[in-house]
């Protein structure tokens, strides 16, 4: 990509994006908050140790907030977030931290419901966010941050080949303590060569990877 070039933000972002036969994305609506709020209600205790939030989201109302604040940022073209749905049940959400039309960059968040843990939705889910950043919003960089100590979450960029790049120390306050958080990038070349190698960016027909990972 040229360095100028404008990001294709569309006005308007897809009301779906299908990942597979078993994912579909749907942008989050008003009347997704109970859903959203029961899921993670159910996972609370998997979730908060990796997720400041969690501690903060008492009720249907704050997930409410969330859901407006969504609306908010996709209103100003700076991105989405859309529940994970998988074979019909609402499994988490994955959308952006944020999206920096001017850098060209943007950076993935997600989380995932504990009883939908073990069957390749993250990964799958993550690649065609990747896929569709460089395809559709031509962007030039795509980042994950991830705590440290969070294996299971760090094992979806590294198996989606982005780059470690840098530790941020004690970044993050979680439960009364700093929380030390890695940064992983891919840019586009490195998205772009893959395909040039054959490496393959079709999300049909299964799990990228086997069921007894995320």
């Amino acid at each position: 990509m040229a360095i100028g070039k404008s990001v294709r933000l569309t006005p308007r972002y897809p009301a779906s994006i299908r990942v597979d036969d078993e994912i579909e994305l749907r942008l989050v609506r008003d009347r997704d908050a109970p859903r959203i709020f029961a899921l993670m209600d159910g996972s609370r205790e998997y979730l908060r140790k990796w997720l400041p939030w969690v501690d903060t989201t008492r009720t249907v109302a704050d997930t409410e907030g969330f859901v407006h604040r969504a609306h908010e940022q996709m209103g100003r073209g700076e991105g989405f977030h859309a529940g994970i749905e998988y074979r019909g049940a609402l499994a988490g959400i994955i959308g952006h931290v944020y999206l920096d039309p001017v850098n060209q960059r943007a950076e993935i968040g997600y989380w995932l419901g504990e009883t939908f843990q073990g069957r390749g939705i993250m990964t799958r889910t993550c690649r065609r966010m990747v896929d569709y950043a460089f395809e559709s919003l031509g962007l030039h960089r795509v980042e994950i941050r991830v705590d440290v100590d969070n294996r299971k979450s760090r094992a979806i960029p590294e198996r989606l080949g982005f780059v470690p790049e840098v530790l941020l120390r004690e970044s993050v306050h979680a439960h009364g303590q700093f929380r030390d958080i890695v940064m992983y990038a891919k840019l586009r070349g490195e998205w772009e060569l893959e395909g040039s190698r054959g490496v393959s960016k079709s999300l049909h027909g299964g799990p990228a990877v086997p069921r007894t990972e995320e």
